[in-house]
């Protein structure tokens, strides 16, 4: 390397072998990750330190506003480019984390779209990191398959029986504590996009698709201008158009929702649509007004439908705003995971499944998500009764829909509360969930439901506003710092009887019990619980 070349990002002596690591870390991709931490790192911190003064301004006022120093954005007479071939129709969108098995099920399951997941689906272990790469470029080649320890073969099908992969990178909250330049940890964000566009943006353009990417966690469109930023670099950087990059932004926090023009606009020459991401919506909305008192009160998270009146007001705002744009208004959702034992749970779910889709496809998005393969048939059915042969539904432009600022946090509209039987779900479904994650998986089935770190986030954030808001449950009990304590010790006795003495013991369950209570009761509220997890994820 001559003196003048940029030295590449380094890789830490801790990270430990992966296979084929060296397909994925190549001189020139390392090269390709220190140009992008030194052009965009400082920039994602002074970001973040943005999103601690804003939530500081909330905490003061009480309440959000649409911004007036963009009202000309949302008044003007805009739209985003044209959506590809590839991304014209996202009727039915599967979700799942990368790992080999998942990768080619979700391939070949007759979704439109797959999102890979190097995010909430995925704990972000080294190997799973870097598995994921190898994975992705395997399925690109054709050459991947998969044989389960039962003997089982997986492979996959033609090629235009495939989905359109759609990858979603870390948020730029998380680091890539085995990558560094100049001494700093990059962003993971930087590290799952960079080494995947690096390695296959040619790659797919020859495909006849394109490096596509979601985006979560964004808080602003300040942070969709970076991303913007971003993109616009690294298409030059690697020789391909302008514009190849297409990103549909998680509409997944409470912030976001007053920005929704707005960040469309800043990625307008590489938008295509927002999500209505429910779970990582509701954690925003306790994280930002956990302070504001008994209006903001949330009531148990399963009682929080997409037909609550803040909910509509969020979900029909994000339709109208993204057909008046020309994106796409893609859906929640479907995390049920059918039982093989029971019938009659599935008949039940599946009505309910249907039933919300029903309503989104009535409501005018173009698309939904599902967490299982099982339920792209019904997701489709939904869908296809509104579609018939039109790829979406853009042309609705939902003008009968006037949300107001208000409307969209207006939490007291509801008349759940939160009930004992909430809390005890919500310390259950924590502590199974971060137990798996630090082994390692992200993408967990717990009570026919498949869980990811939203899911986490939004109970241990429950508990916490909980016992700050000094809410008494149905049964006379207060929500105190004791009360959670005597629960959680009794779910960890519950799971150890459940699973036995020698699983519970080769399991991280202890250490899940008291990251969720730490996170949970600690008087200082932590802004995301993977933070300290991933301080305690090995590998």
């Amino acid at each position: 390397m001559s003196a003048s070349a940029p030295s590449p990002a380094v890789v830490s002596e801790a990270a430990g072998p992966v296979p084929r690591a060296e397909e994925v870390l190549t001189p020139e991709a390392l090269v390709f990750l220190a140009e992008l931490h030194r052009r965009f790192a400082p920039r994602r911190a002074e970001l973040l330190a943005r999103r601690r003064e804003r939530r500081a301004e909330i905490a003061r006022t009480g309440t959000l506003d649409f911004l007036p120093e963009t009202a000309h954005i949302r008044d003007g007479d805009w739209q985003v480019a044209p959506a590809p071939a590839a991304l014209n129709d996202r009727r039915v969108e599967i979700t799942g984390p990368t790992d080999r098995k998942m990768t080619i099920n979700a391939l070949n399951s007759g979704a439109r779209i797959w999102l890979a997941d190097f995010e909430d689906a995925s704990a972000p272990t080294w190997e799973n990191v870097i598995g994921g790469q190898v994975n992705m470029t395997d399925a690109y080649e054709r050459r991947i398959d998969f044989t389960s320890p039962e003997g089982k073969t997986y492979a996959l099908k033609a090629a235009d029986e495939l989905a359109t992969v759609v990858m979603r990178p870390r948020g730029w909250h998380l680091p890539e504590r085995h990558l560094t330049v100049d001494g700093e940890q990059i962003p993971g964000g930087l590290v799952d996009f960079g080494l995947y566009f690096f390695h296959n943006a040619k790659r797919l353009l020859d495909l006849g698709k394109g490096p596509y990417f979601y985006l979560p966690k964004t808080e602003s469109h300040l942070e969709a201008r970076l991303w913007n930023d971003v993109f616009v670099f690294a298409q030059d950087y690697v020789g391909v158009p302008q514009g190849t990059v297409r990103a549909t932004v998680l509409i997944e926090t409470i912030t976001a929702a007053y920005e929704m023009d707005e960040i469309l606009y800043e990625l307008r020459d590489h938008a295509s649509g927002l999500n209505a991401g429910r779970w990582d919506y509701l954690f925003s909305i306790v994280k930002n007004f956990r302070d504001g008192g008994a209006r903001f009160v949330l009531p148990d998270r399963n009682a929080v439908t997409m037909t609550a009146p803040f909910m509509r007001a969020y979900t029909e705002l994000l339709v109208r705003t993204c057909h008046k744009r020309g994106a796409h208004a893609i859906g929640g959702m479907a995390a049920f995971i059918p039982s093989r034992r029971d019938a009659e749970v599935n008949k039940v779910a599946f009505e309910k499944v249907r039933a919300d889709k029903d309503r989104e496809a009535g409501d005018g998005f173009d698309g939904s998500w599902v967490a299982h393969p099982d339920l792209v048939p019904i997701a489709r059915a939904s869908f296809d009764a509104v579609l018939g042969e039109r790829p979406n539904q853009k042309d609705r432009l939902r003008e009968d829909v006037h949300v107001t600022a208000a409307e969209l946090i207006d939490i007291a509209s509801l008349d759940a509360k939160p009930t004992f039987d909430g809390l005890r779900n919500a310390v259950q479904v924590g502590t199974r969930y971060i137990e798996a994650w630090l082994r390692g998986l992200g993408a967990v089935a717990i009570f026919n439901l498949m869980e990811d770190a939203a899911t986490a986030e939004i109970s241990r954030s429950q508990i916490w506003q909980w016992i700050n808001a000094g809410v008494v449950f149905e049964n006379g009990e207060k929500a105190t710092h004791d009360l959670v304590l005597r629960v959680a010790a009794a779910e960890l006795a519950a799971i150890r009887e459940e699973i036995g003495e020698e699983a519970f013991a080769a399991g991280k369950w202890t250490e899940a019990h008291e990251l969720l209570l730490r996170t949970a009761l600690d008087t200082e509220y932590v802004d995301f619980l993977t933070l300290p997890a991933y301080e305690q994820l090995q590998g």
